[in-house]
């Protein structure tokens, strides 16, 4: 599997923009979760955002938040996700970036966490809360493990906080959409726009914008805007718990199908 940068590279040769959906893992059960896994890899996905249940998440909306709480009623632990991308990671061409908060890497310990996460072949890693002024010990270690720490820019960031964000972000920058949480909305906003005309001008690494985006045409949208990926993540977490799990199955199948093929630029 390759990394996180050497993917966004590979399509950025290729003129294309990164598909990158989201699921919680344990819901409704691992193993849909690794079936999951599997067919997104399939049907177009080209990084994959694999939640960690965490019982308070904060960035979370709703349908993700209800996600999480039923994968810890089913008793899902941190060391069944790491198990779980372990079975997994070797059939994906796909790389892994966990998506996790920070207590549970500060429970197992910085640098153990990101030696285990290393081990079983997650390539890339999201902690909605951390801010930027904690940041070092986490990139440290990540750098170490070969696991990169990609950061967060929100709607509302300043000037020299987005410039110094960018500069300390790993594989990509993660641009978040709304100012708020996590969760399916009807559009855009235009301020994501001037956001990424912002960062162009401060950086040279790749982009994704992610919260809120559901539909193939706001995907289109924003690669329009300059996107280098989309990461999608409650219009993939409700398909899948919708009907029973080979039903949410074909319909992630085929969710993930269309939204690549928005992003994914006609041939000559």
């Amino acid at each position: 599997m390759t990394s996180v940068s050497e993917t966004f590279q590979r399509l950025r040769d290729r003129g294309e923009c990164a598909l990158i959906p989201f699921v919680t893992a344990g819901d409704p059960d691992l193993e849909t979760t690794a079936a999951a896994l599997k067919t997104l890899a399939q049907n177009g996905a080209d990084l994959i955002e694999l939640g960690v249940p965490y019982s308070d998440p904060l960035a979370d909306g709703p349908v993700i938040q209800a996600a999480a709480t039923r994968s810890l009623q089913n008793g899902t632990t941190l060391d069944d996700v790491l198990n779980l991308v372990k079975t997994v990671s070797p059939d994906l061409s796909a790389p892994i970036i966990l998506f996790t908060y920070y207590n549970p890497i500060l429970n197992r310990g910085i640098e153990t966490f990101m030696q285990d996460v290393a081990a079983v072949g997650v390539r890339g890693l999201v902690v909605p809360d951390l801010p930027l002024e904690e940041v070092d010990a986490l990139l440290t270690a990540g750098d170490a493990a070969g696991v990169e720490v990609t950061l967060l820019v929100a709607p509302t960031s300043p000037a020299d906080r987005i410039q110094a964000i960018a500069a300390r972000s790993r594989g990509f920058i993660y641009l978040v959409s709304v100012t708020g949480v996590t969760g399916i909305r009807t559009e855009v906003q235009g301020r994501v726009q001037d956001l990424l005309n912002d960062l162009r001008q401060v950086t040279d690494k790749p982009i994704a914008v992610g919260f809120g985006v559901s539909q193939p045409e706001q995907a289109a949208q924003l690669q329009g805007w300059g996107a280098d990926g989309v990461v999608v993540g409650s219009a993939f977490v409700k398909r899948l718990a919708t009907g029973t799990p080979d039903v949410g199955l074909a319909t992630i199948s085929q969710f993930c199908a269309e939204l690549k093929s928005a992003i994914t630029p006609l041939k000559p």
